[in-house]
């Protein structure tokens, strides 16, 4: 029998301050993945100087990719236990300062080892962002505020690939990590100044709620099928932030400019995704659909996303992958609000935990993913290995989320 912690109930005005917050966790958002993808941007810069091989890349693309992951639980309950006003403050400060560092590595070892750390700072972002969204909106708008969460990550991504070629282009690559550092710090200040972790105005650690029965993370069905199907989401839309560049210059060989452009096409519809699959949550909760408010679009998304992924294969100009890329990446960020706002709906104030365990799996996925491209391409001598492997994963994630249903929604209209 599947358990629901409850949570306490959220005042629904003060809206706009509750638009306040999703809009700071927005430009969280952008931010994390700025700091993110910004090394894929750099690649070549970086495995020139460093003399690395691609495979020392993938290395150092997983890396960031583990640390995220096995942090995701530990980071999480961080936010549960002390409130996301502290939590993502002392997060943001910490990876902040490690995407500076990145920029003073001088060897494989040490790019690996900050990368890492990256990772486990990079980790309580998304957790903590998924607390304030419980603190602060009811649950019939948390598919919105979601959707506008991740679309954030979508456009920074975006936004990183001709960002960096700009500043590679008036700067080397080391002092140019060093300027991104400073983004996430001034964040950090102006939240801590600004937020408090509920609507009544409570501060960090004086409400931040803890009640209700405990939730074994590894043993409770609900939890176990999230985590297998964010495997899925992360080890597609990885590709698309770290691989995808480098391939399409590769591959079509394509010019640093124009594979830069190119690759902020899929980033853009994903971030579409966000908004749209966000408001689709949100529509469906209200109608009398409900019990499929968050199985229907992500059904949808891991259905068109191996259905793009099995296209690539055949894709014989780098516009026409480039489209199925766009394809692929919306299709997977269909999966990520309903994903966030399923934790929200079986955990309540245990959600930063919850969600954490979700995002861990999901980050084994990048893991995985990082290394099983150049692997596969070394092995086979093509990427529709990886499509492939990557499109029937997609189609297991729609198996897990035929059988997810969220406790409250359980009574609603099934057909």
């Amino acid at each position: 029998m599947e358990q629901k912690i409850s949570t306490p109930d959220i005042p629904t005005s003060g809206g706009t301050r509750r638009y306040g917050v999703v809009l700071f966790l927005f430009v969280l958002s952008m931010i994390t993945y700025v700091d993110r993808v910004c090394i894929s941007a750099a690649k070549d810069p970086i495995a020139a100087e460093l003399k690395l091989s691609d495979s020392a890349m993938g290395l150092v693309f997983s890396a960031f990719a583990l640390g995220y992951a096995l942090a995701q639980i530990p980071t999480g309950r961080l936010a549960d236990k002390f409130g996301p006003r502290l939590a993502l403050t002392g997060v943001v400060f910490v990876w902040s300062a490690l995407t500076a560092m990145t920029g003073a590595a001088w060897n494989l070892a040490s790019l690996v080892v900050i990368r890492f750390l990256f990772g486990v700072g990079e980790a309580g972002a998304f957790p903590g962002s998924a607390r304030a969204i419980v603190n602060w909106l009811p649950a019939g708008e948390r598919g919105r505020a979601n959707g506008v969460l991740f679309s954030g990550s979508r456009l920074g991504a975006a936004l990183s690939f001709p960002l960096l070629a700009w500043m590679l282009t008036r700067w080397s690559w080391r002092p140019s990590f060093f300027i991104l550092g400073g983004m996430g710090a001034t964040w950090a200040v102006v939240w801590f100044l600004w937020f408090r972790d509920h609507p009544g105005g409570a501060a960090s650690g004086e409400a931040a709620v803890d009640s209700g029965p405990s939730v074994s993370l590894f043993r409770h069905k609900g939890i176990s099928l999230a985590m297998a199907q964010y495997f899925a989401t992360n080890f597609t839309t990885f590709l698309v932030l770290s691989w995808m560049l480098p391939y399409l210059k590769k591959q079509y060989q394509l010019s640093d400019a124009r594979a830069a452009a190119y690759s902020m096409v899929p980033l853009l519809m994903a971030a579409f995704a966000q908004w749209l699959t966000g408001w689709m949550v949100d529509r469906l909760y209200r109608s009398p659909w409900r019990a499929w408010s968050r199985r229907f679009p992500a059904i949808v998304g891991f259905t068109s996303s191996a259905l793009a992924l099995l296209a690539l294969t055949q894709a014989g100009t780098a516009e026409t992958a480039i489209i199925w890329f766009a394809v692929a990446a919306f299709g997977a960020d269909m999966t990520v609000s309903p994903s966030w706002v399923f934790c929200a709906d079986i955990a309540g104030a245990k959600s930063g935990g919850v969600s954490g365990a979700m995002n861990m799996m999901g980050n084994l996925g990048s893991f995985v993913s990082a290394n099983a491209f150049p692997f596969l391409f070394g092995l086979t001598g093509t990427a529709s290995a990886y499509f492939i492997v990557t499109a029937g994963m997609n189609l297991v994630a729609v198996l897990c989320w035929l059988r997810m249903k969220s406790p409250e929604l359980s009574s609603a209209k099934e057909a």
